[in-house]
């Protein structure tokens, strides 16, 4: 699958004034400065598409990109985590962020995103365990490899199974990108064509089905 035209269509803090539509979403959501901009341009290939700053902390809201004429959307999530905002914007993030994922029926799938360069954090683990617990779908992609060679890669992304493996029954699917090289674009996409194939093969179920993982792995992890 590729992406033929993506256009920005809406930003806000209300889930409830996300687009009236009934297309899979796919929203991206990690750290600050994790590269989350960059890797949304980079499937779209439009480097304008969504905003990029050197200053961390800079998406506040839930951004909508409707793709290929609205046949399903990129969310743009804000990143969760960042030290230096104030108490009660972190509490008006996660408010957002939240009310999103668990109340947002459109959301097919939420790629996590996390720095390759970096050995599993905390709040990472915290927040995969959180959806989890809550039974949202999601996949996890690294970042920034072209920060590291083939080799020190492997070896981050091994190390990190190692320890989801310690509570997960399963693990979710796991991509491995840079956006200056465009590596793992393709595979991105194609996961989402296949998801976005299947929709259409079982259109008419019920809106909230299209929450389910699309390679029907267990998404809960263990006590």
């Amino acid at each position: 699958m590729d992406i033929k035209k993506a256009v920005y269509e809406i930003s806000n803090a209300d889930v409830n004034k996300c687009p009236a539509t009934d297309v899979p979403e796919y929203a991206f959501i990690g750290r600050s400065n994790v590269g989350k901009s960059s890797l949304i341009n980079m499937l779209a290939k439009n480097n304008s598409l969504a905003k990029t700053s050197q200053k961390p902390g800079k998406t506040l809201l839930i951004n909508h990109f409707r793709i290929d004429d609205g046949k399903w959307y990129i969310v743009d999530l804000p990143g969760y985590g960042y030290a230096a905002r104030g108490k009660d914007q972190r509490r008006e993030i996660s408010r957002i962020i939240e009310e999103y994922i668990l109340g947002r029926q459109q959301m097919t799938c939420l790629f996590v995103l996390l720095d390759i360069r970096h050995k599993p954090q905390k709040i990472d683990l915290e927040f995969l365990e959180w959806l989890g617990e809550h039974h949202v779908p999601f996949a996890i992609v690294f970042t920034k490899a072209d920060k590291l060679g083939p080799v020190a890669g492997a070896r981050m992304v091994e190390e990190y199974k190692q320890v989801l493996r310690q509570t997960w029954e399963e693990l979710p699917p796991i991509f491995v990108t840079s956006s200056e090289k465009s590596t793992g674009r393709q595979e991105l996409l194609d996961y989402i064509g296949d998801i976005n194939s299947r929709l259409a093969q079982e259109k008419n179920k019920p809106l909230e089905e299209l929450r389910q993982p699309a390679n029907n792995q267990s998404m809960t992890n263990e006590p």
